[in-house]
């Protein structure tokens, strides 16, 4: 941990995060934009427009697409201090690593955005298929296992603050698996685009050195061999439309997640769920008996920090002077900072999660508490029967007050019902009014597929 760090990412979490500098530190973008100058030059040599480079040159590619290290990074780093210009210090490099007969091929018409975006979007690539989406099915994984072990567990619930129709426990995280899985869904599908062709994106540069060639054919297969969906209609920049929409989706799960984390929360309060003790850990440093939610509320607030970084992206991304400006370069090199909060977020709400148990005993006992909870099955019957206006007889018995299970049968003996329905009435209990919650548990645990 780094005792000096500005960001708490870097310091307090560093230990737990230091892995996803991969993705987004200064080196990883360096390194992405040296792996991105070395597949065009093997693209290029493929085209023939070049004399073909030797086995050995090839091989000298390829090593250094594989083993890129700090060393060279800091060779780099060395370079650009004196040209004060990043990518070009990455084909200056290039050009004095690289035992290459011909130089001139390195960076070949290209412009720094070309570089850039690719080298972004197959950093986010990355980060989506190693990091982001293993760590969301564990989170699904988890939801289903609450979903499934609790299905037939009554549980409170509540509108508007207030004691409303049971549920399930299960039920209720069953919904949230079913947002997120959905989600999730439309992550697993994401394509990342990426552009390359030069300054003003009219492929000019290239045009002029071999007219008669086809670079946009050149340019649609280069980007699509290395994983990423084409884009040749752009400025200097790459729109970045798509990385608005990739954010769009981590900023609706990041939304879930919180609403998620607070009803844990209200739900912990509320003494329907229990938290299990770390062993070891302290509440307070006054009160000994306190257990806190200390990962649902610890996520929160990094979901909070995540999806105001991704509103300012969608506010400063999508829009660039003419050709292009450099006021989105600072923006973009936080796109790590949010993903990292976000990626943080979910890690606090599974370490949670996992100590979560659902208070059936409780659960149970509260809902027998609360016979005006039947108000709502009692007037439906009613209405089935034929009583006149039974959803305002009901009120004015349950409306705003407590009463007994005694009170709900003397007022059910009074009423001008069969036998046999009053016995239906009768036998009407809270704990077991939960419908086809169960059943809706079977039906998205059905559905999500993992």
């Amino acid at each position: 941990m780094n005792s000096f760090a500005i960001s708490p990412l870097d310091g307090r979490y560093g230990k737990r995060l230091q892995h996803l500098g991969l993705y987004f530190s200064e080196y990883a973008l360096m390194r992405m934009r040296v792996i991105v100058e070395l597949h065009y030059l093997k693209a290029l040599d493929k085209s023939g427009l070049f004399k073909k480079l030797s086995d050995e040159e090839l091989s000298a590619i390829d090593n250094l697409i594989n083993s890129f290290s700090e060393e060279d990074y800091d060779k780099i780093k060395e370079i650009e201090s004196k040209l004060n210009h990043d990518v070009k210090s990455c084909e200056v490099y290039l050009r004095e690593t690289l035992p290459l007969k011909n130089k001139n091929m390195i960076h070949f018409a290209l412009t720094s955005e070309d570089v850039n975006n690719l080298s972004y979007s197959l950093m986010l690539r990355d980060y989506w298929q190693k990091e982001q989406l293993p760590q969301l099915k564990n989170l699904l994984q988890r939801l289903r296992e609450m979903a499934q072990s609790w299905k037939n567990i009554p549980f409170p619930a509540r509108t508007h603050g207030q004691m409303a129709s049971p549920t399930t426990a299960g039920k209720e995280f069953a919904v949230y698996l079913r947002r997120l899985y959905e989600q999730y869904q439309n992550l697993q599908n994401f394509m990342f685009k990426g552009k390359l062709n030069g300054a003003t994106g009219t492929f000019s540069a290239m045009l002029s050195a071999f007219p008669d060639y086809d670079w946009m054919s050149f340019s649609r297969d280069f980007i699509t061999e290395l994983g990423l969906e084409p884009n040749l209609a752009t400025t200097q920049i790459e729109s970045h439309d798509s990385w608005l929409d990739y954010f769009a989706v981590v900023r609706h799960i990041n939304t879930i997640l919180l609403d998620l984390n607070r009803d844990i929360w209200l739900y912990l309060t509320l003494g329907y769920l229990t938290l299990a003790a770390d062993e070891g850990a302290v509440g307070s440093s006054t009160m000994p008996h306190k257990v806190n939610p200390i990962n649902f509320e610890n996520s929160e607030g990094n979901v909070q920090i995540a999806n105001a970084l991704l509103n300012a992206f969608e506010e400063k991304l999508g829009q660039s002077r003419l050709q292009r400006d450099l006021s989105d370069s600072t923006v973009t090199r936080n796109i790590g900072v949010a993903l990292a909060h976000g990626y943080l977020a979910v890690q606090e709400t599974l370490k949670g999660m996992n100590r979560l148990a659902a208070n059936e005993e409780y659960c149970v006992k509260e809902l027998d508490n609360y016979p005006e909870l039947l108000a709502e099955p009692i007037q439906t019957i009613l209405r089935r029967e034929g009583f006149d206006d039974p959803y305002n007889l009901m009120k004015e018995l349950t409306r705003g007050k407590k009463i007994e299970q005694s009170e709900l049968n003397n007022f059910i003996d009074g009423l001008d019902l069969s036998d046999t329905v009053k016995e239906e009435l009768k036998s009407l209990k809270t704990r077991a009014y939960i419908g086809n919650a169960p059943q809706i548990c079977d039906l998205v645990l059905k559905d999500v597929i993992l």
